[in-house]
């Protein structure tokens, strides 16, 4: 899929006008509701392809954080060969009460994946969750960055980030 197609396929799957609140508490005239685009098999299938590409050879897992990472890792795994984890809002409440998800050693380079970034809160919450478990989230990689400050905060903690897509090059002005 070329970048025009995925940019339509995106839009016209998930790009919602209105009034909305973002996770962040912000107001925004628009949404890209990722639930939309992410279970399109022809979408997720090109993002965990494109994603991949970030997973070089210093990376030892990816990272996909509830809930809307999880599609996205899962993809970006089997498109690399790459093992993953998850990371949940919060540890579970039962069974081995765990916040992380999946095999994570210490010292292991992680490449995170996430949905949309927006401040990058999210990102670098689960970020901290890698950090305390004694691995380091060395990328961050985004399917689509908002513009509104997400690089910025991630980068200030010594994390690279890029992404696939941003709101300019999807065409979305407020």
């Amino acid at each position: 899929m070329d970048d025009q197609t995925l940019i339509d396929r995106i839009r016209d799957a998930a790009l919602l006008h209105g009034d909305f609140t973002l996770r962040s508490g912000r107001k925004s005239k628009y949404y890209l509701d990722k639930y939309l685009f992410q279970t399109q098999p022809d979408i997720l299938r090109e993002l965990g392809n494109r994603l991949a590409k970030h997973a070089d050879a210093h990376i030892d897992r990816l990272a996909g954080a509830e809930l809307g990472g999880v599609p996205l890792v899962s993809a970006t795994a089997m498109a690399c060969g790459t093992p993953f984890i998850l990371i949940r809002n919060q540890k579970k409440g039962y069974g081995t009460a765990k916040q992380l998800e999946g095999k994570l050693t210490q010292g292991d380079r992680v490449l995170m994946v996430e949905d949309i970034a927006t401040t990058g809160g999210q990102a670098l919450e689960a970020a901290k969750v890698i950090a305390e478990a004694g691995a380091t989230v060395t990328k961050i990689v985004a399917v689509i960055d908002r513009e509104e400050g997400a690089r910025e905060k991630i980068e200030a903690q010594g994390i690279a980030f890029e992404s696939l897509l941003t709101k300019t090059k999807l065409g979305i002005g407020e």
